[in-house]
């Protein structure tokens, strides 16, 4: 099994960085690689992208030698492990409320000993049974990542809990739904947000765990210090959506108009 380049080098003690796609397109995930970043984060939870447009996705991710994690929906085991063994690097489940529900998806993601994932191993991530059964039971274990988004006040009170847990790697910290929990959306230098932040990496820290989180690459020094070594510092619908206005405010800056014979420049 192919390794991934996030575990090795979190594992070794170096920064990650990723990027986000919505878009439904396989060139956007190969063009976001060959530019650089080591993990390429599609989504399953807000977008639900088709299986097939996954599959490409992930083809275009390992053709760069580059990680593709998931972030699934949250449903039943098999919501789960089907990216998994359509070979994606690893999973991001959200909304992790508390130490059961954290323990209940290590039990559908892991195999054993760590839990009792369903077994196929005649897809992508088991080399359509080429590869030996007992090697890929266990370096699906080692080589492919499970993370939890801790994002909602309530699995704060058990993070420690959680974070003894075996069979997962990162504790994801997501601003964006826990402003909202604490009623105070989009206001992200809100005090109880900077708290959070800080007591997710350092639990993380604390029990052998990873740290992740959101943030632009202003923020990613100051985040980097408080211990997190994953940080995804963009998305492709934000490059589009700026390079679209800046494109059409410099056409509308530079542009002149015809009214009658003569040409003017709008004011």
């Amino acid at each position: 099994m192919k390794n991934s380049l996030v575990l090795d080098k979190l594992r070794a003690g170096e920064n990650v960085n990723c990027f986000k796609i919505n878009l439904a397109d396989a060139r956007v995930v190969e063009i976001a690689a060959i530019a650089g970043f080591d993990c390429l984060w599609v989504d399953q939870e807000h977008i639900g992208q088709d299986w097939s447009i996954l599959v490409s996705q992930i083809w275009a991710a390992k053709s760069q030698n580059k990680d593709i994690m998931v972030r699934v929906a949250r449903g039943s085991y098999s919501d789960y492990v089907k990216p998994l063994e359509l070979d994606a690097t690893g999973i991001i489940v959200p909304h992790i409320m508390g130490t059961e529900d954290a323990r209940k998806v290590i039990h559908m993601t892991r195999f054993r000993p760590l839990g009792m994932r369903a077994i196929d191993g005649g897809n992508a991530d088991g080399a359509y049974t080429a590869m030996d059964f007992q090697a890929y039971l266990k370096e699906a274990n080692e080589k492919r990542f499970i993370i939890f988004q801790i994002e909602d006040p309530e699995p704060l009170e058990e993070l420690e809990q959680i974070a003894m847990l075996e069979g997962f790697d990162m504790l994801f910290f997501g601003p964006g739904d826990f402003s909202q929990a604490i009623g105070a959306p989009g206001e992200w230098d809100h005090p109880r947000i900077k708290e959070a932040r800080r007591y997710v990496a350092e639990i993380a820290r604390k029990y052998g765990k990873f740290a992740g989180t959101t943030g632009g690459v202003a923020q990613v020094e100051n985040y980097q210090k408080l211990g997190y070594q994953f940080i995804s510092i963009g998305a492709d619908v934000v490059g589009l959506t700026q390079y679209c206005k800046e494109l059409i405010a410099g056409y509308n800056k530079t542009s002149i108009e015809k009214e009658g014979n003569f040409y003017y420049k709008k004011p």
